[in-house]
């Protein structure tokens, strides 16, 4: 992966620069799944928390649960979530944005005072498409995508997972992209894209 490649991974559509990566142990919780699903979304979330180095605990003691992930048939079931509006201000015109854009999946993050990753929401509408793909598949894309602050359009052409045989795995230049992002070394959170090449740097060499 060519510094370049790294920087469009965290361009946003208007051209900003944006990196960020959580500063406290991730703690999700999931609605709306059977028990079987949640083992599978808590053990992608394991998986790629013990992959970046980073750490996961079951509650966060100022917001309980900082990584809510919510599987749902129609985005209006959003609505009737109690308290869910105090959590994420100006729910139901979001509501109606993403039912006239027929969304699927929509995830909204907060940040701290130093620009790191505070909490994540991650929205799943399991319409015809979605429900098509394994869970396995889908958890472990959705713990990706919520793992850092990537660019809106950065998996719009190619998917960060990939097929191994009868496996669908990581695909090894993010696996390898995600460890350096959580370099100790390395700032938690970066609006200027000289921050790719620190990135490129730390990126373990193919042996």
């Amino acid at each position: 992966m060519t510094p370049e490649e790294i920087q469009a991974l965290f361009t946003r559509e208007n051209g900003e620069f944006l990196f960020a990566r959580w500063g406290r142990p991730i703690a999700p919780i999931v609605f709306g799944v059977e028990d079987e699903t949640l083992a599978t979304v808590k053990g992608a979330f394991e998986a790629v928390v013990t992959l970046a180095g980073h750490k996961m605990t079951e509650t966060d003691p100022e917001l309980g649960a900082n990584c809510m992930v919510f599987f749902f048939r129609d985005w209006q079931e959003l609505l009737e979530v109690p308290d869910l509006d105090r959590l994420i201000p100006d729910l139901a015109p979001l509501v109606e944005r993403l039912v006239a854009a027929v969304a699927n999946q929509y995830r909204i993050f907060r940040f701290e005072e130093d620009g790191v990753i505070r909490a994540a929401f991650v929205f799943l509408r399991m319409d015809k498409e979605m429900s098509k793909v394994p869970a396995e598949t889908l958890a472990l894309s959705q713990v990706v995508q919520t793992i850092l602050l990537w660019s809106d359009t950065a998996f719009r052409s190619a998917s960060p997972l990939a097929i191994a045989g009868d496996a669908t795995i990581l695909r090894p230049d993010i696996a390898a992209l995600i460890r350096a992002a959580y370099d100790p070394v390395l700032p938690g959170a970066a609006q200027d894209s000289s921050h790719a090449l620190r990135l490129f740097a730390r990126l373990e060499q193919p042996q």
